[in-house]
């Protein structure tokens, strides 16, 4: 197989990955990234605000790439949104020092994607999710909540604004 992977090493959690949809707050190329079919998770054990139980290192969860919209929680960084989640536990799924990488799903000899137990991401409010930085909601993060409650591409949503 060689579908584009992504691969992000995050300290935190599962659930807080799941309340906002993805994970965020990733400098990266946005075109490249939203190519990919799959976010393969991984565990930065090291940072001081850590979240998860998780070995260094370790991959903990494998998303399906659903869009790359801005972070809700850093001005200028990108926010990886999910379609679909699987939890996994495999370790030593990491290397190097940039917390963003690119691969093909041929260079994860222990992770089999089409056989993972794949489960819909939770519904979420992207006006929740963008209380995580404050108030306000840009038109990016309003057409992906949209998208998600709709089942359609960001990119099909029009939003006009009448002052």
């Amino acid at each position: 197989m060689t579908d584009n992977v992504i691969s992000v090493l995050t300290f935190k959690s599962i659930d807080t990955i799941l309340e906002v949809g993805g994970t965020q707050s990733w400098t990266l190329d946005r075109s490249r990234a939203k190519g990919c079919k799959f976010a393969v998770v991984c565990r930065n054990a090291h940072h001081a605000g850590v979240e998860g139980p998780e070995a260094h290192g370790s991959a903990f969860m494998v998303g399906k790439v659903l869009d790359v919209v801005p972070s809700t929680e850093t001005q200028g960084r990108w926010l990886i949104l999910f379609s679909e989640y699987a939890l996994v536990n495999v370790g030593d799924q990491w290397e190097g020092r940039n917390p963003v990488r690119f691969w093909r799903t041929n260079d994860f000899d222990l992770i089999d994607f089409e056989a993972l137990d794949w489960q819909p991401m939770p519904e979420f409010s992207a006006g929740e999710a963008a209380t995580l930085r404050g108030p306000g909601l840009t038109i990016a993060e309003a057409k992906a909540g949209l998208s998600l409650t709709f089942g359609v591409d960001p990119s099909a949503i029009e939003i006009t604004i009448r002052a």
